[in-house]
């Protein structure tokens, strides 16, 4: 395959990387731009939505279609209600005080990992493509369940920007992340919102997690990876920058897919790891954040 086609390719597979790491740095991005919180966790919730994925396929009759489509309702809708039960039951009693919430979320991390560790198993599992064409180009043909996740992952990153902007969830979310005792003295229910902020980055994640699985395999530690790509975004972007996490995740991920392609997946996370040192001594609050922060 000459330069060109070859390059092609490369686009083809970070943008399609892009997306899904939008989605799931959003969540990440969102948790910490409203609760001031790192959640170390993260990765897991996307885990626990390619786990749950692969429960559905194996559950639900009617073929893959139908176990895929129950499982991207039912997954995040399990992993936002787990959300809500780890706020209530450890963010909130330890008062959410960051270096608190990054050790409680790597308890968490561990705890989540056990569990399916135990019930699921060790071996990675399979899921079936709930819909299988390819997309022929003059140079080769592409997976074309590929693209419908980025098309997907491209709807959910704009509803979740139009529900930021335009409910009135959003709207209390919005004046939290401003600051937070003014939002309090003005009656926004900043407990309720911390949850549901925490419940709505688990969820980005595990619809991420539920959308990836076909494409790799289901297994207790394929949250590690997600994880570290999506602090990469966040630090790049901004901590708590939306924005800034949108901008970031293209970057990383387009130039993951090119530099993979072309040279090695480890290069690609060792120029995207001094893309970070060098963003955290020319500009510590990231490329959007602010300054000082």
């Amino acid at each position: 395959m000459s330069f060109g086609p070859h390059l092609f390719l490369a686009l083809l597979e970070g943008t399609v990387t892009a997306f899904v790491l939008a989605l799931i740095a959003l969540g990440l991005s969102l948790v910490f731009g409203v609760m001031r919180i790192v959640n170390i966790a993260h990765g897991e919730f996307f885990m626990l939505g390619a786990v749950l994925a692969w429960s559905c396929s194996m559950l639900v009759g009617g073929g893959a279609f139908m176990g895929f489509a129950v499982a991207l309702v039912v997954g995040p809708l399990i992993v936002g209600a787990m959300a809500i039960a780890a706020d209530g039951l450890i963010l909130r009693r330890i008062g959410y005080q960051p270096e608190s919430t990054i050790v409680a979320t790597i308890g968490l991390l561990y705890i989540i990992q056990q569990v399916v560790l135990t019930f699921f198993g060790a071996d990675a599992r399979p899921v079936t493509p709930p819909i299988y064409f390819r997309v022929v180009f003059p140079w080769f043909g592409y997976s074309g369940y590929k693209l419908i996740v980025a098309g997907v992952s491209g709807l959910l990153l704009l509803g979740t920007w139009l529900a930021m902007s335009k409910t009135k969830l959003g709207l209390y979310m919005r004046a939290t992340q401003q600051d937070q005792e003014m939002a309090q003295a003005f009656g926004v229910p900043v407990r309720r919102v911390y949850a549901k902020a925490f419940a709505l980055g688990a969820m980005l994640a595990a619809v991420a997690g539920v959308l990836v699985v076909p494409i790799q395999q289901a297994h207790y530690l394929m949250g590690l990876d997600p994880l570290l790509l999506s602090f990469i975004v966040v630090i790049i972007g901004g901590l708590g920058s939306l924005k800034g996490t949108m901008v970031a995740a293209f970057l990383v991920g387009i130039s993951d897919g090119v530099v993979s392609v072309f040279f090695s997946p480890t290069l690609a996370k060792i120029i995207a790891t001094l893309l970070v040192a060098a963003v955290l001594v020319l500009r510590p609050g990231g490329l959007f954040g602010e300054e000082g922060s």
